[in-house]
């Protein structure tokens, strides 16, 4: 077993150690757990998420006990640099390893649940949710300011970002499912281009991150949106061709 803590919560290991390996028979299901599996549990004033991670295959067993980090420990890893980085997410506790002569078995990752209004998903599933175009337009300075300091969140899809709304009327956003993401000096027009790709279909709200981002970055708002439009459209069709494969595969193992 491989079990790290934040300091900030050493007082408590103890308490967290024993919600963790009680995961499975305790606890409150957050989702419908398909593939992690998430729960939330009370500690004190606070409330703890804990994501179990999908128990990975022979090849990631090996892998992640030689040559790679866990899904987990990258998390709390990425949390903790996020953060030293001023970017908002969920505050890491702890993250746990279970292994055995084969490798990694399972991996626990443990934060202080946050509880928002939204995330990203309802500005595109709902047009004409309240301040729609002022959230689009801070999400897109925020996202602006993730790739001036090199932060790549291949992970930065509709479900990954937490947005809360502040006492001042601005917002504050929160990054999500951490356990992919990258770190450079810079970033390249494409590569930021790319990293905003799987956002939305939404051709209007493009439109709208295309010209705020023109406002930040040294590009014609013209350019950044035929160049975002294709990589959205490419990234859609590949989506929905892999969508359609995983369903003819299930239809002929009937």
């Amino acid at each position: 077993m491989n079990f790290k803590i934040n300091p900030v919560f050493a007082n408590e290991t103890t308490s967290i150690l024993d919600k963790i390996k009680a995961f499975n028979s305790s606890g409150t299901l957050l989702g419908n757990g398909q593939r992690n599996v998430i729960k939330l549990f009370d500690l004190n004033d606070k409330v703890v998420n804990i994501k179990s991670f999908k128990i990975p295959n022979l090849i990631n067993k090996i892998a992640y006990n030689y040559f790679r980090k866990s899904k987990a420990r990258r998390s709390f890893e990425y949390a903790t640099i996020l953060l030293e980085k001023g970017i908002g997410t969920p505050l890491p506790i702890a993250y746990l390893e279970n292994y055995n002569w084969l490798g990694l078995r399972d991996s626990y990752y443990a934060s202080e649940h946050l509880i928002t209004e939204l995330t990203f998903r309802e500005l595109v599933e709902i047009p004409d949710y309240p301040d729609h175009e002022n959230i689009l337009r801070q999400f897109t300075r925020f996202s602006f300011g993730l790739h001036e300091i090199g932060i790549e969140f291949l992970d930065h899809s509709p479900g990954n970002t937490l947005i809360k709304k502040n006492a001042d009327g601005n917002y504050s956003f929160f990054l999500v499912d951490l356990n992919r993401m990258e770190f450079h000096n810079s970033m390249s027009f494409e590569m930021r281009m790319k990293n905003l790709c799987r956002l939305t279909p939404v051709k209007e709200m493009v439109a709208v991150m295309s010209n705020e981002y023109a406002k930040q970055y040294g590009e014609s708002e013209q350019k950044i949106f035929d160049t975002l439009w294709k990589y959205t459209s490419d990234f859609q069709e590949h989506f929905y061709r892999k969508k359609r494969l995983k369903k003819k595969l299930k239809f002929w193992k009937k």
